[in-house]
């Protein structure tokens, strides 16, 4: 199987190292984006396999490069898991409106993180 490669967009230097460090050890190829517009240029550039998403971004925020990304016919298939801090406002249905495919609070616990990665990435629909 390819290493698939994982865009983490997060403006949270710490977030970005931490969650970049656990990927690359479990075999995914890592690249990393610090706001929305580097965002949307990545996966376009690069068509990453999945996007760790921060909803809170500088320039750019993470629900407007979120409907970007799904609302491109080459880059609607890319699942994208959304990370938001406010576990009030953030539901199932909600990252789905925004054509998420999930979502994670931070902090978040690294092993559910990679669960619904692997969940996300066996789900993904071919174009």
């Amino acid at each position: 199987m390819d290493k698939k490669t994982i865009l983490i967009v997060d403006d949270e230097p710490d977030i970005l190292m931490l969650t970049s460090i656990r990927l690359k050890k479990l075999g995914f190829n890592v690249i990393t984006a610090v706001d929305g517009r580097e965002a949307v240029h990545v996966v376009k550039s690069k068509e990453p396999d999945l996007v760790l998403l921060d909803l809170i971004l500088p320039v750019v925020n993470g629900t407007d490069v979120c409907k970007k990304i799904k609302n491109d016919e080459k880059l609607k298939h890319i699942p994208i898991i959304l990370f938001t801090a406010h576990s009030d406002t953030m539901t199932a249905e909600k990252a789905k409106r925004f054509g998420a495919n999930d979502y994670i609070v931070k902090p978040f616990d690294p092993d559910e993180l990679i669960a619904k990665i692997d969940k996300a990435l066996t789900e993904k629909v071919i174009p």
